[in-house]
């Protein structure tokens, strides 16, 4: 066991440094979240080359439970006044998730060649980790999901923030978006902070709360934050190292993966994400008409992204974080939960047609 690790630590820091080295020259070319992007297309360029880097997988956990507690900073004991204003984006979650997976199913069936379980979890918007493992289950290919949700994520965090570069006046390169610089935050707050990780971490993991990790911190820093016990806001230098892993993790995803097999999917995967891209400006236009929200800070929050990766999209922008980074927990729960019992309900409708048709 020991030798594997030792043997994996070479391609983690192969792969970390090759990170470091997209990170500063995404920044000098003032790409849009360098920090994040950067490494992210480095990384998968490499892997795309087939040179021997791996994810550094170990120290992302710590990482991600960082991120879930500057996510919860967001939160503020004013915005208990404007949560009732929520109502109507939340309660539209459910039907932007049927319709995305109404569209996607088959596209991923006709265009992609899936078979059905494939297809049906691949086209769910969200729960990378967890589709691949339930459609595992259910007998789908989730290597195929998992590059697919993959593909999914890389093109949304690629586009989304240089869409937000080419149409909006901020510069998303500039690290002082970020908030505060370390040395500002007082070793009370660091203390408090930390025991959201402390706390937060096994809270979600008995609650079996989907990507505990990131969630159960973000739950408890926003009711700390929320109850005005602390209202320190993310240090920035923190923010860049978590972008760092993050992006580097995200591209050593396509590593081990066959060439033909990256660009197959990455192609089918351009498709389904302009197909959840259009439902989400869809949906932004709608709630803006329907209760004059921001377009903007509406996309974000539906955006067919991950939560750590569009929460850090709006942190670069100046949105208002807590309110994307919650609908994308509840769209990440809502998917969880609803996409196996809607399987198994058509998966029966399917056999009950089937049967149907051969007595016919």
């Amino acid at each position: 066991m020991m030798g594997v690790v030792r043997a994996d630590i070479g391609p983690m820091v192969l792969a970390l440094a090759a990170g470091a080295a997209g990170a500063f020259g995404a920044q000098a070319v003032s790409l849009p979240l360098p920090w994040m992007l950067g490494p992210m297309c480095v990384c998968t360029a490499l892997a795309l080359l087939k040179v021997p880097i791996r994810g550094p997988m170990p120290i992302r956990p710590p990482m991600i439970a960082i991120l879930g507690i500057m996510l919860g900073s967001g939160f503020s004991p004013e915005m208990l006044g404007r949560a009732s204003q929520w109502a109507v984006s939340l309660a539209m979650l459910g039907a932007y998730v049927a319709t995305v997976g109404a569209l996607a199913y088959p596209y991923f069936r006709r265009v992609g060649g899936y078979d059905r379980v494939t297809a049906f979890f691949a086209g769910m918007p969200g729960g990378l980790n967890e589709m691949m493992l339930v459609g595992h289950a259910y007998g789908g290919d989730d290597r195929r999901i998992v590059l697919t949700h993959a593909s999914r994520i890389l093109l949304a965090v690629l586009l989304i923030p240089i869409f937000f570069r080419l149409t909006t006046d901020i510069d998303m390169s500039n690290r002082s978006a970020f908030g505060v610089s370390i040395d500002e935050v007082s070793l009370k707050d660091y203390a408090i902070l930390a025991t959201c990780a402390v706390v937060g971490v096994p809270v979600a993991k008995l609650l079996r709360l989907p990507a505990a990790l990131l969630i159960g911190p973000m739950i408890i820093s926003a009711f700390v934050h929320l109850m005005g016990w602390s209202a320190s806001q993310p240090p920035r230098e923190i923010v860049n190292l978590a972008q760092w892993i993050i992006g580097t993790v995200i591209g050593c995803r396509f590593v081990g993966v066959a060439r033909a097999e990256i660009f197959r999917v990455l192609r089918i995967s351009v498709g389904a994400t302009a197909i959840m891209l259009a439902v989400c400006a869809f949906f932004a236009l709608l709630l803006h008409w329907l209760v004059g929200m921001e377009v903007d800070t509406v996309v974000l929050a539906y955006a067919p992204g991950g939560l750590a990766e569009m929460s850090l999209v709006a942190l670069a922008l100046g949105t208002d974080v807590a309110f994307v980074a919650t609908h994308h927990m509840v769209r990440i729960i809502l998917v969880v939960m609803a996409a196996p019992a809607f399987f198994r309900l058509s998966a029966r409708w399917n056999k009950g047609r089937d049967r149907e048709t051969r007595r016919e």
